[in-house]
């Protein structure tokens, strides 16, 4: 009998915000044309399709018996998980049962989510693993702009560019496809990377600013400083386009370069000279990630960045801007609605009652029923089991034992729960640790939309059937909202219909998708957000004309530097930053399954410069234990002599006891909730 062979689909890659094009067939991937890639993939690309035959897979529920966990039918499991969550808001109130998200859920499951949680459970207490990854930098863009679009510009406007100062990202691992948009940059002499590593992506820059971790706002005083004193200044921009300069001039008056030296450690000739790089470029861009947003002041960080573009009139200018490099691969979209704890759809602030009558009236509910504004993720994560706090916690597409700061308290306070439930296609640290598991359906078993980091809506068409046993969110969400009273039509499960629903609760919101519709993506329409009717082309462009301020001017905001969160002493003298490696992704729960991967990098390391190993008594290849006031991890010693002689490196991507999350601080942002991931005192012994 002939075989059929498997229809060629495009989709898009399950990892970064890059969303690379990809063609598909069965379970064989090839990289496919699209203005992101540019028909590029990453190594993480290329083996993607070994997660959908991963012998990690789980395609049974699981309940856990006797401490140990079970394969049940679906109907025990959710009737289980029905009984309980509906027992705890009897006793408790219905802030007792907690939700937690993911970045890399469609738009469709964001919503849908938000949606269960608000409505379904009537809980205001639910958030997404998103807060540990873009918040600084969307609180920046909303004060500064009046809206977050991480890029409010299409990628090609990068590969134009004759300058670009990219901080705290290190693209050539993170999404290296990226990379190729910064060659024209870099072959003009105006590639700037600001990193305290001497990574991949800064050994391509022109320039590289070391900086001391904890000091990036110091630093981009020191750049404005230079480029007022120099002569840099757009004052014609400045007086159409802005308000606010003078405040923030006030105190970058007094970070002279000089000054800005003795506490970063990046030489005031090269802060001149990045400045010069910027401002004589015909058009340039200023790029932030994790590296300068993810501390207790990344939003004050983020937005000594954006005072920076503004001076130099970059945003709202065709071919310029400033824009954030979003990380995880729906962390656009997953941010815009409904899944942050003070979100509705659209991009709507929950705490607005004509965004609340809106939905509300989508929804076909009363306004007054809709909860408050909730927990933020790690305010909800260490509340968890509390006298005050959560008693139940379903979790959906995020592995927060390995990704949470602090992670054996945050393990500690899951211990405390009542009941915990967890939705994934694999058992990841957190799953195991659940008293029921779902399996639900991954990325090519599925249709869905993802917003990648310029702001367009893509379609990643499910390619493989989905494995016996398994169901999608969209189908649990229904099948418990069901259980606890709601009528069925009220969380269908396809995904077109859901999205048809998203559209008309995000309508007039800052982030209207109101004229996307799946016919028009799947004849590949270039669809950047808003797009208020189905006749609209689009914006890949949002503030050529104005910014989202009433007034339609963009602020300076006043920010100064004040450090990291916790001292440096004799006991722990040395500073620890963390971020990814070429080979895993987040918390590692899907690489750590691909053998190509976990063969390439199988263990947690520490990149440290031989003089400070030397001085700790550690060997190259030796074992390290590092520990903070938080707890200690064990790593590989790297000896890597770009480093900084004050500062280690550590993945984030390893389980057990060699969590970098084990050591870093909780300590978070005032405004975006952010923790301190980038930074914290540490020392060094041997193991």
């Amino acid at each position: 009998m002939t075989q059929v062979a498997a229809p060629a689909v495009d989709t898009h890659c399950p990892y970064c915000a890059l969303q690379c094009g990809m063609r598909m067939t069965g379970a064989l991937v090839e990289p496919r044309e699209f203005p992101t890639n540019r028909g590029g993939l990453c190594q993480k690309g290329w083996t993607a399709g070994a997660l959908l035959r991963s012998p990690a897979r789980l395609t049974t529920p699981l309940v856990r018996v006797d401490g140990e966990l079970r394969q049940a039918s679906w109907g025990v499991a959710l009737d289980l998980v029905a009984a309980k969550v509906s027992a705890l808001r009897a006793a408790h109130g219905a802030d007792s049962v907690a939700v937690f998200g993911g970045g890399g859920l469609t738009n469709e499951k964001s919503y849908q989510l938000g949606k269960f949680a608000r409505v379904a459970l009537g809980t205001s207490q639910i958030d997404y693993n998103g807060r540990f990854c873009m918040s600084s930098a969307a609180a920046a863009g909303l004060r500064a702009f009046g809206l977050d679009r991480g890029m409010p510009f299409p990628v090609s406007d990068v590969a134009a560019a004759d300058a670009v100062l990219l901080v705290g990202a290190n693209p050539a691992e993170t999404m290296p496809p990226f990379v190729q948009h910064l060659g024209h940059a870099a072959g003009s002499g105006g590639l700037i990377v600001v990193d305290p590593r001497r990574t991949p992506t800064a050994e391509q820059a022109t320039l590289h600013l070391q900086p001391r971790p904890g000091t990036d706002l110091a630093l981009a005083l020191g750049i404005l400083h230079a480029v007022v004193a120099d002569g840099h200044l757009d004052h014609d921009y400045l007086a159409e386009r802005t308000i606010g300069f003078d405040a923030a001039w006030r105190i970058a008056a007094a970070w002279w370069p000089e000054r800005a030296e003795r506490v970063t450690g990046v030489a005031a000739s090269d802060q001149r000279r990045a400045g010069a790089l910027l401002a004589r470029a015909r058009n340039a861009h200023v790029l932030t990630a994790r590296g300068t947003e993810q501390h207790a002041r990344g939003t004050d960080m983020v937005g000594g960045w954006i005072n920076l573009a503004l001076a130099l009139g970059l945003p709202g200018t065709h071919g310029s801007g400033y824009g954030c490099l979003t990380g995880q691969g729906n962390g656009q979209g997953g941010r815009e609605h409904g899944q942050k704890a003070d979100q509705l759809p659209g991009y709507r602030k929950i705490d607005d009652p004509a965004a609340r009558a809106h939905v509300a009236g989508v929804w076909g509910i009363p306004p007054e029923s809709l909860p408050g504004p909730g927990r933020s993720a790690y305010e909800l994560l260490n509340a968890l089991g509390t006298p005050a706090g959560p008693r139940a916690l379903l979790v959906f597409g995020s592995n927060v034992i390995v990704s949470a700061p602090r992670s054996a308290h945050i393990a500690e306070r899951l211990s405390a729960l009542d009941f915990l439930v967890v939705a994934d296609f694999v058992l990841s640290e957190t799953a195991a640790r659940a008293d029921v598991v779902l399996p639900v359906t991954q990325w090519a078993e599925e249709d869905g939309t993802m917003t990648n980091l310029e702001g367009r809506v893509l379609l990643r068409t499910r390619a493989v059937d989905v494995p016996d046993g398994v169901r999608s969110d969209l189908a649990v969400l229904h099948d418990l909202a069901v259980r606890l009273g709601q009528p069925a039509e009220r969380f269908p499960v396809d995904p077109e219909t859901v999205f048809a629903e998203l559209r008309r609760a995000s309508a007039g919101g800052p982030a209207d998708y109101a004229g996307v519709t799946y016919p028009r993506l799947r004849a590949g329409e270039a669809l950047h957000w808003p797009v208020p009717s189905e006749d609209h082309p689009g914006t890949p462009r949002v503030f050529l004309d104005r910014f989202a301020h009433l007034d339609g001017r963009a602020r300076f905001v006043a920010v100064d530097h004040s450090g990291p969160a916790e001292p440096l002493d004799d006991e722990f003298p040395l500073l620890a930053t963390t971020g990814r490696v070429l080979q895993h992704y987040q918390s590692g729960a899907q690489t750590r399954l691909v053998g190509e991967l976990n063969d390439a990098v199988p263990e947690a390391f520490v990149e440290v410069h031989p003089d400070t190993a030397d001085r700790a008594g550690l060997t190259d290849g030796g074992w390290a234990t590092v520990s903070s006031r938080r707890g200690a991890m064990r790593a590989r010693v790297r000896h890597v002599p770009s480093m900084r002689t004050d500062t280690v490196f550590l993945p984030f991507h390893f389980p057990g006891d060699q969590r970098a999350n084990l050591l870093t601080n909780p300590a978070l942002d005032p405004t975006s909730r952010m923790p301190e991931f980038k930074v914290c005192a540490v020392r060094l012994e041997a193991a």
